[in-house]
């Protein structure tokens, strides 16, 4: 399963007001990179860390303010469970609390799945077609959500609510 993400502060990258988000961005690069289901996230060319999938590139929504750049994600996971898991418990979660402090309230999907099944990694520029789709015709087998999923065949699937149990109870055992 194949993860973009976006958003764009509120305020200018460098402004102090984001300096929360920069405090918890590296330590959630840290247990994400250790994360139960997490096969691969990609990296950043301006950064040390994992290889960028391909030439970072941004969807329509974003707006160049002479920043250069906006907070993104591409990662592959094994499961819905596993990325709901890491996504909305522990210390990611507390980022997200915190999310209407650094972030414009978007008027895009903010993060978008899909089964990935071609050789190799997905493209920043497969995330950001991907999310556009999820805004111009909502969760379809092609591009969706946590609230309407879809399994690798195209049909329609809830979470598995016991796995999510399962995988809170054993990254709180650890």
């Amino acid at each position: 399963m194949a993860l973009y993400t976006f958003g764009m502060f509120a305020k200018p990258a460098e402004d102090p007001a984001n300096d929360g988000f920069y405090e918890l961005n590296d330590p959630i690069f840290e247990l994400v990179d250790q994360a139960e289901g997490l096969i691969a996230r990609s990296g950043y060319a301006s950064d040390p860390g994992p290889d960028p999938w391909g030439t970072e590139v941004y969807p329509r929504f974003y707006n160049e303010r002479g920043d250069g750049w906006s907070p993104a994600t591409l990662s592959l996971w094994t499961d819905l469970e596993a990325l709901f898991s890491f996504t909305y418990f522990g210390l990611h979660a507390v980022a997200l609390k915190r999310g209407r402090e650094w972030f414009q309230k978007p008027s895009w999907p903010p993060l978008v799945m899909w089964w990935h099944t071609d050789q190799g990694y997905p493209t920043w520029a497969e995330g950001v077609g991907r999310q556009e789709h999820l805004h111009d015709h909502g969760p379809t087998p092609t591009a969706f959500n946590f609230k309407e999923p879809f399994d690798e065949n195209g049909v329609p699937i809830k979470l598995d609510k016991a796995r999510i149990r399962e995988l809170r109870s054993s990254r709180v055992a650890n």
